[in-house]
């Protein structure tokens, strides 16, 4: 489908470590997706995976970051939104490279963000409650970080630790400048309201990992939470400052 002028442009984000399982049919579903009004380009990120991960990138994308150390997610999704704002992308969507995001789904962030005139909208499992809804353990998690963040920004956030959002320029720009390394979904989230950003959530429909390992298991799981509630305490705590 050619471009017009009047097409809003889409980078689709696809940070990937050691998903060389699921990235290939991941990007080949993507390449094929066409919305009305928009030209979408895919751009996945190889956080310096020490599988074939980059090896099944050069096979599927024309277009790809190869990182030369290992970011964190958070790195590697900073290193996508940098390239969005050096070619003036309208909107930058992040699509986590295990296979949990349906492209499909994708349509729904875009009429999200549309409707809202928002400048971050989230995809949520936990509106409508369909699709894949993690464990029970992991929810558990998810609803003392929501806490967390209606203590401390006033904003009820339904699906917090979501890697599945999509950003206006706006928050493009924000974020190029600093985005959280390590489990940076929750803090970015904190960051940007504090910072003026309007964030809302749209249902989406998610699936369980496709292949490969989730970095929040075992005793992973326990540091995730201790370092997030931190980082969004010290954030609190560094606003305060600056307002004083």
């Amino acid at each position: 489908m050619e471009r017009t002028e009047t097409d809003k442009t889409i980078l689709l984000i696809f940070p990937c470590y050691n998903e060389e399982e699921n990235i290939a049919g991941l990007l080949s579903v993507a390449a094929n997706l066409k919305l009305p009004g928009y030209e979408i380009t895919c751009l996945p990120v190889n956080d310096f995976s020490t599988d074939n991960t980059i090896a099944e990138i050069r096979k599927s994308a024309p277009l790809y970051l190869n990182l030369a150390n290992n970011l964190g997610i958070g790195g590697a999704v900073q290193a996508g939104l940098k390239f969005a704002k050096k070619h003036n992308f309208d909107f930058a969507i992040q699509v986590d490279g295990d296979g949990q995001h349906p492209v499909d789904e994708i349509e729904k962030l875009v009429a999200g963000i549309e409707a809202t005139a928002c400048d971050i909208c989230i995809g949520s499992r936990y509106i409508e409650q369909q699709g894949f809804q993690s464990t029970l353990p992991r929810r558990m998690g998810i609803g003392i970080i929501n806490f967390l963040i209606k203590r401390v920004t006033g904003k009820t956030i339904h699906d917090s630790t979501s890697g599945f959002r999509i950003f206006n320029k706006k928050a493009i720009n924000l974020f190029s400048d600093y985005y959280p390394d390590t489990y940076p979904e929750p803090e970015s989230i904190v960051y940007g309201l504090m910072n003026g950003l309007h964030i809302s959530e749209t249902p989406v429909v998610m699936k369980e990992r496709q292949g490969g390992k989730s970095s929040i298991a075992g005793f992973n799981s326990g540091y995730y939470m201790v370092k997030v509630s931190l980082a969004l305490l010290f954030l609190k705590l560094n606003n305060l400052l600056k307002i004083n």
